[in-house]
């Protein structure tokens, strides 16, 4: 049984290993994605839009957990590369939607080797991968509980 004092070693801690994971994981994600030109959260961004192309900023920021001061300059960044279109709604010039431009779409094709690269790298099989990831969905889940009831 761990001791007080051993729970605050740097190895016990879940936020390092999440943390310490996390940089691994975009460190691994540049060498795959360099060859489409994308980095990491342009990528992601993507992901989104192949999901279902027209999209509302404010929505994909949430499903990105991105707040508009990071993902305004990443899309103004994609669009000039020519992998989106941003346009304001006729009736709120304030909403802003995203839509993938065909360059954009055809990228997905490309970029289909991805999750096979990166599932291979990190040495896991299929079904402890999606294991992890939705114990990581429950995880993020349960904080996001949590800090919204904490702050009520």
């Amino acid at each position: 049984m761990a001791t007080a004092l051993s729970q605050q070693q740097l190895d016990h801690q879940l936020c390092f290993a999440l943390y310490s994971g996390s940089l691994q994981m975009t460190k691994l994600y540049k060498p795959v994605l360099a060859p489409l030109g994308l980095t990491y959260p342009q990528y992601l961004v993507l992901l989104v839009l192949w999901e279902g192309d027209a999209i509302g900023v404010g929505e994909l920021g949430a499903r990105l957990y991105l707040d508009s001061g990071t993902l305004t300059p990443l899309l103004k960044r994609m669009e000039a590369a020519g992998l989106l279109v941003r346009s304001r709604a006729a009736d709120d010039e304030r909403r802003v939607s995203v839509a993938l431009t065909p360059a954009g779409r055809a990228l997905r094709r490309k970029a289909a080797r991805v999750p096979r690269d990166v599932a291979c790298a990190t040495g896991f099989k299929l079904t402890e991968l999606t294991a992890l990831t939705a114990q990581l969905h429950r995880l993020r889940s349960n904080l996001a509980g949590h800090l919204e009831a904490a702050s009520s």
